[in-house]
This record gives structure tokens, C-alpha cells and sequence, in this order.
């Protein structure tokens, strides 16, 4: 990857930015080493983050082919000068790391190392990680290491804003642990809604059978196919939502899958039809994504619960570069006006927020007897 050294304020700007841009540890974790071994001109990077057992919870490289990295083998335990960057939180710089009294050898597939440069990567007192770098691509001095001490300062820049990124992408995968786990919550509250009203719906057919058997029993045979239709349709319909109550994934399945999806879960837990229509949309910024599919599950939620709606149509068009999203229901409708005096939101804040915070906008069309329309728009990339 590396085509040289790259110095100055617009080299290590673009490292930072780089960094900032993902929110998946694992992406993190790869920008850094790229950009760290691009930055000091290295041959290789790697950067490990501990686990609680003496090993590596995650190692990323660069600079090694996939080939070779498999050839190497099972991630290194915290040991030698890894262990001395983890337990000891403090730089080193060596002109040979084979020669240092740490040094515990390595696979034989893997990659011959020289000088080095490695730092301990910390959020306040807590080592989260460790970077480092071998091989710099220049002459080396007679006996001395190729990384400098002005190198050793840029990386611990680097290393400092490295540790700000890891700490946001944790955080950012923990709220989307905690996203998923509301979502599916709230789907399983649904469901257990349509499990309610198909368990109600078999009783009364099973107890009207029972009356039945001894003065009309041709009646209660019809009512006891009847409960066997309705068992029937319970079974298929639960077999169906179980396969598809799945976490709303958004960066493995996109905008588009993940919203057909809790379509058809909807569609299946609730009396009123559900459809979805997704066209020609392509994949958006994840802010907006997000944005867009929050704004999705409030509107439909009102819709469902709130209008007496018989059908409720999802609607997500391309527009320009960016997507217009539209949840139209035939229910009661209301006036927004009178709404906002009453003090009632109906989630239209959250959703004028969402659609705000993602650089889009939000217009909702409603009225009494008349349905409602909950239209946003958001710009793309």
C-alpha cells in the first residue's frame, strides 16, 4: 500500500480523518495500522488489542498478505516486547528487535523484522491496544534504528487519536448492541400481539365445537376444521417471523432489506396490510441510514397503533443522490396543529430530529377522516 514517505500537516490530517470515518473496531483497527505504516514509511504495521487472557482479542496487520498471515499462524500471546508496550505502557524504539533480551522468536512464516518502532495505544490510564511499526524504508545509520525520535512523536499523535477512534467505534457497536436488542424486543412484543389475537381465535372456535359435539355434531366437525385452519396458519406465520426476526443489520443487509424485512413481520402481527416498495435506491451515508429507518418504525408504530389503519404502504424512491422515504396509512388521520397545542407529539419531535440531525427533512401530511402521510427526505452522500 505504501508508495513512499509522506510527511507534513496534510499527510497526518489525512491519517486522522481516515480513522474517523469508520465505526466498526474492526474497520478502525485497520485504518490506523494502514495509516501508521503509510505515515513513517514502514515496511509493517500491526496493532493488537488484549484480551483478558493473556492473548489478543483482536490483531490487525498491514503490510502481510493474506497468504503469508495464514502461514504465520494463531494470533501471538502477550509476550516479549508486545507484553513490554501492554504491561509497561511506554515506547520503544530498537535498531534490531532480534537482538533486545525480550525478543522470544517468532514463526517460521513470518516476516523477517529489523528496527522498530512501538506504542502503547491509552483512553486515560487504561492500555487498550498496542501499535507498532518495523522495517522503516530509508538507510539505516551504522548500528542504529531507521525510526527516529520525530517518528516516534508523530506516531504517538497518531496513537492518541487512534485511541479516541477505538473508544468511539466501541461505543458506537455497543449502543448498536443495545439498538438491536430494542428492536427485537419490540418486534417480539408484536408478535406476541399476533399470537394473543390467533390463541383468542382458536378458544372461542374450540369452545363453540365443544357445545356443539352432542345437539349439531356436523357443526362441531366444521368448527374443529376450523381450529385445525387456524393452528395451521399460527404454525406458518410463526415459523416465517422467527426466520426473519433478525437483527436490523444495516451495514451487512442495507437500508432497502432491512425495512422490507420488518415489513413483513408487521404485515404478519398485525390485522391491517403492511406492504413495502424499495426502488432504485442505492446504499446511503450510515447516519442516514439509520435515520431513515428510525423515522420508518416511529411512523409505523403510529399507524399501527394509533389510526385504525386497514392498510399502510412503505414506500423508499431514489431522489437526486440521496432517497425519499413515504409511510402513507388509510386510518383516522389528525391535525397536526391541534396535536402540537395539545402538547401531544405522536413521535413527530423524534422523527423531525432524526430527520434534522441526517441533513434531511420531514413533512407530514394528515387530517381527520383522512389518513396520514409521513414523507423525509435526506440528501446522500
Amino acid at each position: 500500500m505504501s508508495h513512499g514517505p509522506r510527511s507534513g500537516l496534510a499527510a497526518v490530517s489525512s491519517a486522522l480523518l481516515a480513522m474517523s470515518r469508520h465505526l466498526e473496531v474492526r474497520d478502525v483497527l485497520k485504518t490506523i495500522v494502514a495509516s501508521a505504516r503509510e505515515l513513517l514509511d514502514a515496511q509493517y504495521a500491526a496493532l493488537g488489542v488484549p484480551d483478558d487472557h493473556g492473548g489478543f482479542a483482536q490483531f490487525v496487520v498491514d503490510g502481510v498478505s493474506e497468504e503469508q498471515w495464514k502461514a504465520i499462524g494463531p494470533l501471538p500471546r502477550q509476550h516479549g516486547i508486545l507484553a513490554a508496550m501492554l504491561h509497561e505502557a511506554r515506547a520503544e524504539r530498537l535498531a534490531d528487535v532480534r537482538k533486545d533480551p525480550r525478543f522470544e522468536g517468532w514463526p517460521s512464516a513470518h516476516p523477517d523484522l529489523v528496527d522498530f518502532l512501538g506504542l502503547p495505544i491509552r483512553d486515560g490510564d487504561e492500555v487498550i491496544g498496542a501499535l507498532f511499526l518495523a522495517n522503516k524504508n530509508c538507510p539505516k545509520p551504522e548500528g542504529g534504528c531507521g525510526f527516529t525520535q520525530d517518528d516516534e512523536e508523530l506516531l504517538g499523535i497518531l496513537a492518541q487519536h487512534a485511541a479516541i477512534a477505538l473508544t468511539n467505534a466501541r461505543l458506537y457497536e455497543r449502543s448498536r448492541e443495545l439498538t438491536i436488542a430494542e428492536e427485537r424486543s419490540r418486534l417480539a412484543h408484536e408478535l406476541h400481539d399476533a399470537v394473543s389475537q390467533k390463541l383468542f381465535s382458536l378458544r372461542l372456535t374450540a369452545q363453540a365445537a365443544a357445545r356443539l359435539v352432542d345437539r349439531d355434531p356436523s357443526r362441531a366437525k366444521g368448527e374443529l376444521q376450523q381450529v385445525a385452519a387456524l393452528a395451521a396458519e399460527a404454525a406458518d406465520e410463526l415459523r416465517a417471523a422467527v426466520v426473519e426476526l433478525r437483527p436490523a443489520a444495516l451495514d451487512e443487509d442495507g437500508l432497502v432489506a432491512t425495512l422490507r424485512t420488518q415489513v413483513q413481520v408487521l404485515d404478519r402481527a398485525h390485522s391491517a396490510r403492511v406492504t413495502f416498495a424499495g426502488r432504485g435506491v442505492k446504499a446511503l451515508p450510515a447516519s442516514q441510514e439509520e435515520a431513515v429507518l428510525r423515522v420508518a418504525q416511529e411512523a409505523l408504530h403510529n399507524a399501527l397503533r394509533h389510526s385504525g389503519a386497514d392498510h399502510v404502504d412503505v414506500t423508499l424512491d431514489r431522489r437526486a443522490g440521496g432517497a425519499v422515504l413515504r409511510v402513507t396509512d388509510d386510518g383516522s388521520g389528525f391535525d397536526p396543529k391541534a396535536v402540537r397545542r395539545a402538547g401531544r407529539h405522536l413521535g413527530l419531535v423524534s422523527m423531525r430530529d432524526r430527520a434534522s440531525g441526517a441533513g434531511g427533512t420531514l413533512t407530514v401530511e394528515s387530517a381527520p377522516g383522512k389518513g396520514t402521510t409521513i414523507e423525509m427526505e435526506v440528501p446522500g452522500g
